[in-house]
């Protein structure tokens, strides 16, 4: 696929895999969900397991300084994994759900905070100004919040903002596009949208098989919704459980006639 044609707006995005990204924003360095150990399972405690299959496309050690980590839940190891969790205490302050806020200030103390729906904080940009950034919704499954939620957990996705800034988008491990309509309506046109797709699935073990974040065709659909200048997919490789990747992605953008607003970010 040819590379896309690209606003002016736009930064560049580094990806490392999974759920992964880094890209600075209005002079602040955002990671979203850090996941940075080797292949491997992790067993959980009601019996399930997730298996990652692929390294990260980098280290820690490899990012530099982090401002902000936008973590949309703590409670899964393919968005918060050992290497990731440790990598927190270096971050200048990780915004994530209410309910990961109050987990993880037990040893981030200040530096962690939740975001509920629709609630927004102010960072100051190096040499002045402000960037807003607002917790929107997300749903980890098919069904209402209030079904899935007892299963999978809270998640939070983010909406960046800022005066003479592009609008981005970080959906989280998000499965409603209700809940990206909602967001639309508050924030559309989205310059940037990092979309987590994957069609990650539990067939026998969790909601009948059906997708827990968009799949490739329902993630064209969210960048109709948004109109989104671009679309930087994440969560789509690496984990066992993810059923759908880059080439799915590729054929249901192209189905869309939004091939063009696809771009895979810089590789590590």
């Amino acid at each position: 696929m040819s590379s896309p044609t690209l606003p002016t707006a736009s930064f560049p995005v580094r990806v490392f895999g999974g759920p992964t990204a880094l890209f600075e924003y209005g002079g602040l360095r955002f990671l979203t969900d850090p996941t940075f150990d080797g292949p491997g399972d992790y067993v959980r405690p009601d019996g399930r397991y997730l298996t990652k299959t692929a390294p990260s496309l980098g280290t820690p050690d490899d990012l530099g300084p982090i401002d902000v980590v936008l973590l949309s839940h703590d409670e899964h190891d393919d968005n918060l994994d050992n290497s990731g969790r440790a990598l927190l205490a270096d971050a200048s302050l990780t915004l994530t759900t209410p309910g990961g806020g109050e987990r993880l200030a037990g040893h981030l103390g200040e530096k962690a905070k939740g975001l509920a729906d629709w609630e927004s904080i102010e960072l100051d940009r190096p040499g002045g100004g402000t960037i807003t950034v607002t917790g929107v919704p997300a749903i980890h499954g098919p069904g209402p919040r209030e079904e899935v939620e007892p299963i999978t957990g809270q998640v939070v996705g983010f909406v960046l903002t800022g005066q003479g800034l592009p609008t981005v988008y970080v959906s989280g491990d998000n499965a409603s596009l209700d809940a990206v309509e909602e967001i639309a309506e508050r924030f559309a046109p989205v310059n940037t949208a990092l979309l987590f797709a994957g069609a990650p699935r539990f067939p026998g073990v969790l909601f009948d098989g059906r997708c827990i974040v968009l799949d490739s065709a329902q993630a064209a659909q969210a960048a109709k919704i948004l109109d989104a200048d671009r679309v930087v997919p994440v969560h789509y490789d690496s984990w066992a459980h993810f059923t759908e990747g880059r080439d799915e992605l590729v054929t249901a953008f192209t189905a869309a006639g939004l091939a063009h607003r696809v771009d895979f970010g810089v590789r590590g």
